[in-house]
């Protein structure tokens, strides 16, 4: 379950409950933090968590502010400014060396447009899609348009949220969702100059698997904790069951011989059948698509032999080519995997560094920060 789908679920039961609650929103970090924008917590009137918008540091304080904005009934931009040893507040001591701001919102389960709702109309949505939030504004101006309001922006153009600012900040969410990452722009706009979160929402990775063995179990739970929609094919009846992979979006009987009807789009591919033939159909879907990942379980010399068939139609160029890019085999990173769980965690860590552009390195071999830092614009649109 993804950290979205648990504050819906949350959110679902104390509206039924008819439980007051706010969200707080991570909105803006300068310097290190645990999480970056667009992090999220729902705090209900007596307490009560879900999410985080750090490590624990800030949550407690978050907690008691949440519910006074809950009992004024309006938004609260709350600066946390850990850098500062010799504040002992929120138990931070040295804390992550950085500035974050908060967005504490009460909820109004009544509206259409509310943040979550606005949130659950993605949840469902196959393309990317740019939430603009605004969480700033400038007093001094004649219109001021209001904290908290947004616009989703979806891939197909729909604009849905604040009449008022539509305009404008689908704008920005368009040059955000062409850039692909969040920023952070000042915006000026018929009611007044804003600051905005443009927060690129992303839907869960896509995964399929070759093969319904023993071995696929734990890396079908372990994706499936990170929230990926993980799908099972295997032409065994006995082992492509939904009892044996409770945790997947999708298991299905696929013979070899129906393989090549599948429409596998931009999913990453596992292949984990121990079959030859199930592995070579597999390769011959994937290779002439979009998929940015293709793992192959077994040695060097399969892929080699594999690679070789006439059936993929390939040069040792485009073999060569296909090794150093997208065909990762032998799979997983090296972290001296050896059981089943264990080669699991090795896959699940290098389809992770590969979706983000990262080596799988240690991180204090990497160079500058951590994090990409948000991008910020002066008076755009």
């Amino acid at each position: 379950m993804t950290e979205l789908q648990r504050l819906l679920f949350a959110y679902d039961q104390h509206r039924a409950a008819g439980r007051p609650c706010a969200l707080a929103t991570v909105v803006e970090v300068l310097g290190s933090a645990y999480r970056r924008p667009g992090a999220r917590m729902l705090v209900t009137d007596d307490g009560q968590l879900t999410g985080a918008i750090s490590g624990g540091c800030l949550e407690g304080d978050a907690r008691q502010r949440a519910r006074q904005a809950i009992f004024r009934g309006e938004p609260a931009l709350v600066t946390y400014d850990t850098r500062d040893e010799d504040d002992p507040r929120h138990g931070l001591g040295p804390g992550c060396q950085g500035v974050v701001r908060i967005l504490l919102e009460p909820l109004d389960f009544a509206a259409p447009d509310n943040p979550i709702e606005l949130l659950r109309s993605f949840a469902s949505y196959p393309e990317p899609a740019v939430l603009a939030t605004v969480f700033s504004t400038d007093a001094a101006a004649g219109m001021r348009a209001g904290v908290g309001q947004r616009v989703l922006l979806t891939a197909a153009g729909a604009v849905r949220g604040a009449p008022a600012l539509a305009f404008p900040l689908a704008e920005a969410a368009r040059a955000t969702l062409a850039q692909g990452s969040s920023q952070i722009l000042d915006i000026a706009t018929d009611a007044g100059p804003v600051r905005a979160l443009l927060e690129l929402l992303t839907p869960p990775l896509r995964l399929i698997i070759y093969g319904a063995g023993n071995d696929a179990q734990p890396l079908v739970r372990l994706a499936a904790s990170l929230g990926w929609h993980v799908t099972v094919l295997d032409g065994r009846p006995n082992l492509a069951t939904a009892a044996r992979f409770p945790e997947a979006a999708e298991v299905r009987i696929v013979p070899v011989a129906a393989i090549a009807q599948e429409s596998p789009g931009d999913a990453y591919a596992v292949l984990l059948s121990h079959n030859y033939a199930y592995d070579l159909a597999a390769l011959a879907l994937h290779i002439p698509g979009p998929a940015p990942y293709i793992g192959l379980l077994g040695p060097r010399n399969k892929a080699a032999r594999l690679l070789a068939e006439e059936e993929l139609g390939l040069t040792t160029e485009e073999s060569a080519e296909l090794l150093n890019s997208r065909l990762h085999s032998p799979i997983g990173l090296d972290l001296g995997s050896e059981t089943p769980e264990e080669i699991a965690l090795a896959i699940v860590a290098e389809i992770q560094a590969k979706r983000h552009q990262r080596n799988g390195r240690p991180l204090r071999e990497r160079a500058g920060t951590v994090h990409a830092p948000e991008l910020t614009a002066q008076d755009v649109v």
